[in-house]
């Protein structure tokens, strides 16, 4: 019975095919809109948690900034040490230098910037090397000239398919050889500055060979798993206070960035801005099921004959009912499954464009699938409720 009752309905649909496909369009552009927001919204969220990523996880970055005097106060190699020695659950701390520089190489120059670095800071913002190597403790110790540099640098000076190991190149004036690259770093540093444009190189060199002193710009602390963040961040704060002689009431002339929560705060606000955005469009889900009881609606008049004829043969008000409403959830569940394919040549395309990864959710298709079934039903009652309703002897009078 529920097989002829679908091939009857699928037949009615038929008969009016443009009527049929407009009538769902309100149907397949809100399951579009919403599964491509939501599918946009993930890709978005995935992108940014890698570009977070290049900072390192469970990492703290502390920074100097202008105190009250609009004085800015470097760090020290024994702040460094202190943090190492005196805060429980650290891993590994260690501090870096930066200038902005030019790097030459076989007559093609490029602004970039020079990371005076150690291998534990790499290991603490989580910098992996993709090709060669880091540095020695011997090349740490005396800092020689040699560097790693990063996937900009390699793109847009060294000879494209061709590896830039034992190579000299040269950072404004000063030569170094490169002995490893850098995997893909992203976006992570101050500014959204593209941190694949740098070059890697031992701290002593760069505090010695650009920057004239010993100061330390800014250091990162990566402290275990299972240590609370808040915990480890007033640790230091307090230390850092003392070192700097930060009396009560003074502000802290230095900050401090946890990876973790960014990233948190990041992907909790672009969920928002996703489950609104999607509510939004979700309304001509909405406007798509008014539009379906309107045309049952006029269904049922066109067909108050049909009807009759029905129920004098022997239709039962129960199975007019189920005709009825089975025509409204084809129409509904017809409109949702072009809705989902037409959403996701949009992700696709859109995420290309955009530069996103493309995060397809089986979930929300589902679940979008599953709603337009569900406005069907709910939308269609009324009509179905109104057909099965008719009197049999003024249907069949109808003209």
């Amino acid at each position: 019975m529920y097989g002829t009752i679908f091939m009857l309905a699928l037949k009615e649909i038929r008969r009016h095919l443009m009527r049929s496909f407009l009538t769902t369009l309100g149907i397949i552009i809100g399951v579009a809109a919403v599964i491509t927001m939501v599918t946009l919204g993930k890709g978005a969220t995935a992108d940014i948690e890698e570009q977070i990523s290049s900072l390192g996880s469970n990492v703290l970055i502390i920074f100097p900034i202008q105190d009250e005097q609009n004085v800015w106060r470097p760090f020290e190699a024994e702040d460094i040490v202190a943090v190492r020695e005196q805060v429980a659950g650290v891993k590994a701390v260690a501090g870096s230098v930066n200038k902005d520089v030019t790097a030459v190489f076989n007559g093609q120059d490029w602004s970039t910037r020079v990371e005076g670095v150690s291998n534990e800071f790499m290991e603490a913002r989580s910098i992996k090397i993709a090709e060669g190597r880091g540095f020695t403790a011997q090349e740490e110790a005396s800092g020689d000239n040699v560097c790693i540099v990063g996937q900009t640098v390699l793109e847009e000076i060294f000879t494209t398919g061709s590896s830039p190991l034992g190579e000299q190149m040269r950072l404004d004036g000063v030569s170094c050889r490169v002995i490893g690259v850098t995997e893909s770093r992203g976006l992570g540093g101050g500014g959204g500055q593209d941190e694949n444009n740098s070059v890697l190189m031992p701290i002593k060199n760069v505090q010695r060979r650009f920057i004239g002193n010993d100061d330390i710009n800014n250091f990162a602390v990566a402290y275990d798993a299972g240590v609370d963040s808040a915990t480890m961040q007033a640790a230091i704060v307090d230390l850092l206070r003392e070192r700097r002689y930060l009396l009560d009431g003074q502000d802290n002339n230095f900050d401090v960035i946890d990876t973790a929560e960014i990233n948190e705060t990041v992907s909790s606000t672009v969920g928002t801005m996703t489950l609104i955005v999607s509510a939004i469009a979700g309304i001509s889900l909405v406007v798509g099921g008014v539009g379906i009881m309107n045309i049952m609606l006029v269904s049922v008049t066109e067909r108050t004959r049909e009807i009759g004829i029905r129920m004098a043969i022997g239709a039962r008000a129960k199975e007019v009912r189920r005709q009825f409403l089975t025509e409204a959830v084809v129409l509904c569940c017809f409109g949702g499954l072009v809705g989902i394919i037409l959403a996701f040549a949009l992700s696709v395309s859109l995420s290309s464009a955009f530069g996103l990864p493309f995060a397809f959710d089986p979930f929300i298709n589902l679940l979008s699938f599953g709603i337009s079934a569900l406005i069907g039903m709910v939308f269609g009652y009324f009509p179905a409720r109104r057909a099965a309703a008719l009197d049999p002897i003024e249907a069949l009078r109808h003209e």
